[in-house]
């Protein structure tokens, strides 16, 4: 097969291909408009989320057979479009979910621990311990919402610290010794640390609105390491302004270009964003809950795994 590969991803994954008999074409930063010609001449498909593979896309790529997302979301292609085609999807969530669940546990500990305002009040030479007290997660109640491969990998993260752990699925019968499955209505009684780990869909656009959080019967901590869009950031401020939200820890947010790689897009920054960027008890990260240099690798050998299960085994 003939393979482009529109955004960078592991030198692993081309020289497993390459091995296999098949033939790259790195096009990283080639707009869609330059490849648009050629895309007929490829069978397989590697992307990130540059840009959306849509019906358009996929008529004119009319020789591909497969797709590789190399991460966990498929919202920027045409699922049903693609397989209407015959068109195979590999996404590879199991690749970064340990990644994710780290990156979750290292948001919850530097907040409840202040250590970026500890760090700041160091730099600026200071030396203040009463302000700087943390709060231990120990008999906390974490809320999960979302239970596949990312909320399974920070549950069993949380396991050895000793807090209640609760999971809300769409699906049933997804709870497991790391949670507890509750329906949405005992996760909001109950919990003070609510982690977002939803796909995109239009039951996530958004989840945490301000209905969301006025249900809840504790002061929260909100993580969100899933998609920006699901969380509405005005309603967010808000609650942070009227103490309802204790801190929040954002890899995510719903200012980000399509393809993640900033959320400066806009002349006028959005007031909900300034506030955001200055707030001592927000902790903001580009992006990178599953960017790790072992995902990076881990995710290209997943995609490499469904690869030959599919079109190499006998």
């Amino acid at each position: 097969m003939n393979i482009l590969h529109v955004d960078e991803n592991h030198p692993l994954l081309l020289r497993s291909f390459e091995k296999l008999g098949h033939t790259n074409k790195i096009a990283y930063t080639t707009p869609l408009a330059e490849l648009w010609d050629i895309l007929k001449e490829y069978q397989g498909l590697i992307i990130r989320s540059r840009f959306p593979i849509n019906a358009d896309v996929i008529d004119q790529a009319k020789n591909l057979k497969f797709i590789g997302r190399l991460g966990a979301g498929l919202e920027n292609i045409d699922l049903e479009y693609a397989q209407k085609k015959g068109i195979v999807l590999f996404a590879a969530p199991e690749g970064n979910q340990n990644a994710v669940g780290e990156h979750c546990l290292a948001l919850l500990l530097s907040l409840f621990n202040k250590l970026r305002q500890g760090h700041q009040s160091i730099q600026n030479g200071n030396w203040i311990r009463e302000a700087h007290r943390g709060t231990e997660l120990a008999g906390k109640t974490v809320g999960i919402i979302g239970y596949g491969y990312m909320g399974k990998s920070f549950a069993q993260k949380l396991a050895a610290l000793d807090a209640e752990v609760l999971c809300h699925d769409r699906l049933p019968n997804k709870g497991d010794r790391f949670a507890k499955q509750v329906s949405l209505e005992t996760l909001q009684s109950k919990a003070e640390v609510i982690s977002i780990h939803t796909d995109q869909n239009p039951t996530t656009q958004p989840l945490i609105d301000s209905a969301f959080i006025d249900a809840m019967q504790h002061p929260f901590w909100l993580l969100n390491t899933a998609r920006g869009s699901a969380v509405n950031t005005e309603a967010l401020v808000n609650g942070l302004q009227q103490g309802k939200i204790v801190g929040a820890g954002l890899d995510v947010l719903e200012y980000e270009s399509q393809s993640f790689h900033s959320i400066f897009n806009q002349k006028k920054q959005p007031k909900a964003l300034a506030f955001l960027l200055q707030a001592e008890n927000v902790l903001l990260s580009p992006h990178v809950g599953g960017w790790t240099i072992e995902s990076h690798a881990r995710l290209a050998k997943t995609i490499v795994e469904k690869f030959i299960n599919h079109f190499h085994q006998s």
